[in-house]
């Protein structure tokens, strides 16, 4: 089992910044690439962006476009922690974000391949 904690989330205005962090415990951090997803008030929950095991790389997907620029992964294997920088925030950016685990590959993360989901963290931009 990996037990997964958000924080970082809050109240902001548009065009500020805030940092998400996640902590894991329960098995190897680096056995896992981990990644964010988020649910807006009344939509579905989406893939935002993941990280490979050992932070060499990161992926947007497809809602990339929205969040490429602004949004950095980062992680950091000796504090078990992954960390999203999310700058230029806009009121679009409203949701509930979750930090996921995966033991397969970073690039394939999707809702239905997450092994392990954190509760989520609020994050509310206002305009």
């Amino acid at each position: 089992q990996v037990q997964l904690v958000e924080s970082g989330g809050g109240l902001v205005q548009a065009g500020a910044s805030l940092r998400l962090s996640c902590t894991a415990s329960g098995r190897t951090f680096s056995n896992y690439a981990l990644g964010w997803f988020r649910q807006a008030p009344g939509k579905e929950r989406e893939f935002v962006a993941a990280i490979s095991r050992f932070g060499t790389s990161t992926y947007f997907g497809d809602s990339g476009d929205s969040v490429k620029g602004r949004f950095t992964l980062s992680r950091d294997n000796a504090k078990n922690t992954v960390y999203l920088q999310m700058n230029s925030l806009k009121p679009e950016d409203t949701a509930v974000y979750y930090c996921a685990a995966r033991s397969g590959p970073f690039a394939t993360m999707s809702q239905s391949t997450v092994d392990y989901w954190g509760k989520g963290t609020l994050v509310t931009v206002s305009s």
